[in-house]
């Protein structure tokens, strides 16, 4: 299949675009603070939501002793960071709450915490926080597995407003609780919960609100298509693509597995939509936008992405297929596998991957479809299990296990 997109870079990192509006989109992203020299990581996913982020400024080889360790609580959170501060969650068992706690990037002390009743809900796994809180300006939005959706304020915590999910929208919890993350757009954050909500990000109104799509796990995707902001959202029913502005559905691709559980976030490039889903249960696929309908270009069991999705880096697909770590070219073929790594997870910048091992272990390679040949690799966590992405921001890499040990290591490039 051959390219039908436009090629722009942001630092070192190649991003494809097919419309002026997306273009103009991403200059007006590399002229944000950030994009070159100190970057934010301050989402679910990294600053474009892809997993892969434009900061070149950073070394593959690490320091030999991390910077800082920190003990956050059980859980699965990814780390956010925005501003010389980080933020995260996890669940501690003794008191009953589940902890957004925000950490000086410097030294990894507390600046604040701020505490929800909540429970362990160990089902099939560890138990403890899953999503991911995002910052904006500042406020950080946080969403608990429980029910309710937060903003607090960066600077101590304090809260802004509350909306409780199942109370005011009649939103079920499932198996695991909800495990999507926030998403800011605009003026207005979306949290998808079955139900897509999108509400005011200053005053938590309802802007809009949508069918209920079944069990949830995924966090939305947004792009634009023929110059209209649309989202991709991936929930129990399938792949949906909904009207921005509105909530309307355009097209909705029926998607479901014997577990009910498809977890990562769609890729989009243009009008082609990834998505895949885990244990073994159906694969991935690409599909393609037409405008009011999505129509299968391929499908492959060779790439189950469990809990985490994978990057998209010059066109090819890097991601854990369950245990095994893949590379898929955009015509759905296999170009490597590499196994040994466990459930692991995988970021991208500056054309390299970001590896962490379900045993706590940072490889660094290049994103190459001719194999998997680690430049740098070096245990990192002294247990798992790791499912929780690794982040990239201002040349320090952030790893964290499931028992809520998150480590900083200094990945700066040498003056």
């Amino acid at each position: 299949m051959g390219a039908r997109w436009a090629e722009v870079y942001l630092g070192s990192m190649k991003l494809s675009v097919s419309s002026p509006c997306a273009l103009s989109a991403l200059l007006v992203l590399a002229a944000l603070p950030g994009t070159d020299g100190p970057s934010d990581w301050p989402a679910w996913r990294g600053p474009g939501g892809t997993g892969v982020s434009s900061e070149s400024g950073w070394s593959s080889k690490g320091a030999d002793e991390p910077l800082w360790e920190a003990s956050v609580g059980l859980g699965y959170s990814s780390p956010s960071i925005a501003q010389g501060r980080l933020y995260t969650r996890g669940f501690h068992e003794a008191q009953g709450v589940d902890v957004t706690v925000c950490l000086d990037v410097e030294t990894g002390k507390e600046i604040w915490r701020h505490a929800t009743p909540a429970k362990l809900w160990n089902n099939m796994h560890g138990g403890g926080t899953l999503t991911t809180p995002v910052v904006a300006g500042d406020t950080v939005y946080v969403l608990s597995r429980m029910g309710p959706v937060m903003a607090l304020a960066t600077k101590d915590g304090t809260p802004r407003w509350t909306r409780d999910l199942p109370a005011d929208f009649g939103i079920e919890l499932g198996p695991f609780g909800l495990s999507s993350s926030p998403l800011v757009l605009g003026s207005n954050v979306l949290v998808n919960v079955g139900k897509c909500l999108l509400l005011d990000k200053d005053t938590g109104e309802t802007v809009w609100e949508t069918k209920d799509y079944g069990v949830c796990y995924s966090t939305p995707a947004p792009f634009t298509w023929k110059d209209k902001p649309c989202l991709a959202v991936f929930n129990g029913s399938g792949l949906a693509i909904l009207e921005a502005k509105s909530g309307k559905q355009l097209a909705l691709h029926e998607w479901t597995s014997g577990y009910n559980v498809n977890a990562a976030t769609p890729i989009v490039l243009e009008d082609l939509v990834f998505i895949s889903t885990g244990y073994n249960q159906k694969g991935g696929a690409l599909l393609q936008f037409t405008g009011d309908a999505l129509e299968p270009v391929w499908e492959s069991r060779k790439m189950n992405n469990n809990m985490n999705g994978c990057v998209l880096v010059d066109e090819h697909l890097y991601g854990f297929d369950d245990a095994v770590l893949r590379c898929l070219g955009l015509d759905g073929e296999e170009r490597w596998a590499e196994r040994g790594l466990g459930k692991g997870t995988v970021i991208a910048a500056a054309g390299r991957l970001i590896v962490l091992s379900e045993d706590g272990e940072l490889l660094i390679a290049p994103a190459s479809e001719d194999g998997f040949a680690p430049a740098y690799r070096t245990k990192v966590l002294a247990e798992g299990p790791c499912w929780t992405t690794p982040v990239l921001a201002d040349g320090r890499i952030y790893v964290r296990n499931a028992q809520g040990r998150l480590v900083c290591r200094d990945h700066r490039a040498t003056k």
